[in-house]
């Protein structure tokens, strides 16, 4: 009897197992685990035949059988944290889908406290499951600080620890995107940049203040004082208002795109034209950034490919004993829209 699609089913209508197709192909089961690992010690007629078996039968090995034969649960542990902020949640968004490009199953320990306990307990209770390895999704210095202090049997990568961090790593360029943006601003031919900085704590924030202060530094302009947000739409609005009151002010970089929504709105509610009066330069290109007003000039982060890097880094690691390289930090583009233009005259 075979099912409506033709094939044959297993015993009692059941889905089919490696033990049938074993049956059907004349061969042991452990001659169609090596045809279903690709091993290369099976001949080509004994591989053709199994694998005739499978078709005729519809078999599909799962993934907890896979991890028998191969000692592997094919089972991913990311360790975060709660929050609704475009770049943590757009990362972790880019680990899973490169996981599932891998074969990969997720499993996930969000965080609300992030802080040394919390991310080691986070940590152990996915080692407890089985997991072939971690990622874990560390912005904060206190994530990646507790890196260091992990279960040393676990294969652990970084993602967003910073390129300093001394861990096996996948991360972004902060220092690159910032000259990016600073540069575009200079290029303008605006004499300084001011800006408004994510919080403390947070190693985006630090690198990115490092590298716009730098950026000026290398260009011999004035370093104006930076001003603290959070993140925030609000904390950038309260920015704008402070920045509207200065005098001589033409061009800002908020470190991200949602305290850039709120230096447009401080400056529209001051009556300051951006760009004509003042530019403004966000970073990470959330998907609204095209549709403000004006629309947003931001560094956009490929977050696919962090992910992608990360996953790569984790298998290499997995399946080799000797040192990884890590791979290079994925630099920012710069995506140039109507927020940002030549100063006044």
């Amino acid at each position: 009897m075979r099912d409506r699609n033709g094939r044959s089913p297993g015993k009692a209508g059941r889905p089919a197992v490696m033990t049938d197709v074993a049956k059907l192909a004349g061969v042991s089961h452990q001659t169609v685990s090596r045809v279903l690992n690709d091993s290369p010690q099976v001949r080509a007629e004994t591989r053709e035949r199994v694998l005739a078996a499978v078709e005729a039968l519809g078999y599909r090995p799962n993934a907890m059988a896979r991890g028998l034969v191969s000692r592997r649960s094919k089972v991913l542990g990311v360790v975060t944290f709660d929050t609704v902020l475009f770049g943590p949640a757009s990362m972790m968004l880019g680990i899973e889908r490169a996981a599932r490009a891998a074969g990969y199953g997720v499993s996930i320990a969000a965080l609300e406290t992030v802080d040394r306990p919390s991310v080691l307990a986070a940590i152990n209770t996915l080692a407890d499951q089985g997991v072939d390895g971690v990622i874990v999704i560390a912005p904060q210095q206190t994530t990646a600080s507790a890196l260091h202090s992990m279960p040393r049997q676990l294969v652990v990568v970084a993602v967003e620890a910073g390129q300093d961090a001394g861990l096996p790593a996948a991360v972004v360029d902060q220092f690159e995107g910032t000259r990016l943006a600073v540069h575009h601003l200079l290029e303008l031919g605006h004499r300084t940049v001011w800006h408004v900085s994510g919080p403390a704590g947070w190693l985006e924030a630090r690198d990115r203040a490092q590298g716009w202060r730098r950026a000026l530094e290398a260009a011999g302009a004035e370093v104006p004082p930076m001003i603290g947000g959070d993140w925030s739409a609000r904390s950038g609005y309260e920015a704008g208002l402070l920045l509207a009151a200065q005098t001589g002010v033409t061009a800002v970089f908020a470190a991200n795109d949602q305290m850039a929504l709120g230096l447009l709105r401080a400056f529209a509610e001051r009556g300051i034209r951006v760009p004509e009066d003042i530019s403004v330069i966000g970073f990470d290109d959330i998907p609204e950034a095209a549709y403000l007003t004006p629309p947003l000039t931001t560094m956009r982060q490929d977050f696919d490919e962090v992910g992608r890097r990360s996953m790569q880094l984790l298998l290499q690691l997995l399946e080799s004993d000797n040192d990884v390289p890590e791979p290079p930090p994925v630099v920012p583009t710069l995506v140039v829209r109507e927020s940002t233009a030549p100063p006044a005259r």
